[in-house]
């Protein structure tokens, strides 16, 4: 006698393989056109699509033969994204940042146009750059607040922020418009720099993490000494950070082809 298990085990398969044929290209299918994606018989699609369509997890498409994925499907999957908490989703990566740099790496959002870190890796050298969990600093002379104001929508980046931006240092962007321009290079490039805009001697880098709808929600980012976050290291941390950030958000639904906002 079969092992029920195992006949358990060999519908989910044969279930997710049916799923796995409906994607961009192929949006809608009959069961003819599954049968032979999935290399099985027509009989045995059926029953397993008529399953599906009676959970709701596939539907018949009107007046036609066809079926596509149904709404339950996109309920399942949206009740998982709302679960998601990207700072559990954001850690490993932010270890790995502080394995292979060395430096600090910060998770931030953006709060009533400022940026309020939720978590702070410390770094490796017995002289780092202060910041720490629960603290704020303005967004416009941030790296951290500029990677998710430039995937803002340039209305809400407009209403956040005060017509005269204050000034820390002789680098930081005192107008809304020069902070456009640069949010704009932002979008181009896919992260953000902090050169010594808000204290002499200090640069940081970050890139936005997205959520579904391609909307910046928080930045990973890494701050440290100017002397040892040169220009050609900056490069390579951005790299790395943006890397970082693609996969968190992807983790939180986004599928990297959202446009950005233009300014």
């Amino acid at each position: 006698m079969k092992d029920p298990s195992i006949y358990h085990v060999q519908v989910i398969d044969r279930i997710m393989q049916i799923l796995a044929c409906f994607d961009d290209t192929h949006p809608v299918l009959g069961v003819s056109q599954i049968a032979g994606q999935v290399g099985l018989h027509r009989a045995t699609v059926h029953r397993l699509v008529v399953a599906l369509v009676n959970a709701g997890i596939l539907e018949r498409v009107p007046n036609s033969d066809k079926y596509r994925l149904g709404i339950r499907l996109l309920e399942l999957g949206l009740s998982i994204l709302r679960r998601m908490d990207f700072r559990q989703e954001a850690i490993p990566h932010m270890r790995e940042m502080v394995d292979r740099f060395g430096e600090v790496c910060d998770l931030g959002i953006l709060d009533d146009g400022q940026v309020l870190y939720l978590e702070v890796f410390p770094s490796r050298f017995p002289i780092a750059v202060a910041v720490a969990t629960g603290m704020r600093l303005p967004a416009h002379c941030t790296a951290s607040g500029k990677a998710i104001l430039a995937f803002l929508p340039p209305e809400e980046v407009d209403a956040l922020l005060p017509d005269t931006l204050r000034r820390f240092t002789e680098h930081t962007i005192t107008t809304k418009a020069a902070l456009f321009q640069q949010l704009e290079e932002i979008r181009q490039r896919g992260w953000a720099l902090d050169d010594e805009e808000i204290e002499i001697g200090v640069r940081a880098v970050a890139a936005p993490i997205r959520d579904i709808n391609g909307r910046a929600v928080a930045s990973i980012g890494i701050p440290g000494p100017a002397g040892r976050l040169s220009y050609e290291r900056i490069e390579e941390m951005a790299g790395a950070l943006m890397e970082a950030a693609r996969a968190i958000s992807a983790r939180l639904g986004w599928n990297g082809q959202a446009e950005a906002p233009t300014i």
